[in-house]
């Protein structure tokens, strides 16, 4: 059993038990997150597509805690102007835990 979310201008296949990482939102570790953007649910009766949002479906994750992403490093070099500029950025993530599907 699967779904499809959306989430963030993003969308994520998810199941029961899987880990994910979304945008950064200021909430508790141990808390509960609801899905309500449904795009496709697939069970053992089979696919059911919404359009746009499966009616009455979401998704419940816990929040595992914040994560930070690997390091971008950004280089900025303009030329003959002995200008260099030389930055990094990591991302803030949310883990969230996937719980139920309905």
């Amino acid at each position: 059993m699967y779904a499809i979310i959306e989430d963030g201008g993003r969308q994520y296949k998810v199941e029961e038990g899987q880990q994910l990482a979304i945008d950064y939102r200021d909430v508790a570790k141990g808390e509960k997150i609801e899905f309500g953007k449904v795009l496709a649910i697939s069970d053992d009766s089979g696919l059911r597509t919404g359009k746009p949002t499966v009616d009455g479906a979401s998704v419940s994750a816990e929040v595992l805690g914040v994560q930070l992403d690997k390091k971008l490093t950004v280089q900025k070099l303009r030329r003959r102007k002995n200008s260099r500029r030389k930055t990094g950025h990591r991302q803030m993530n949310t883990m969230v835990k996937i719980e139920k599907i309905g």
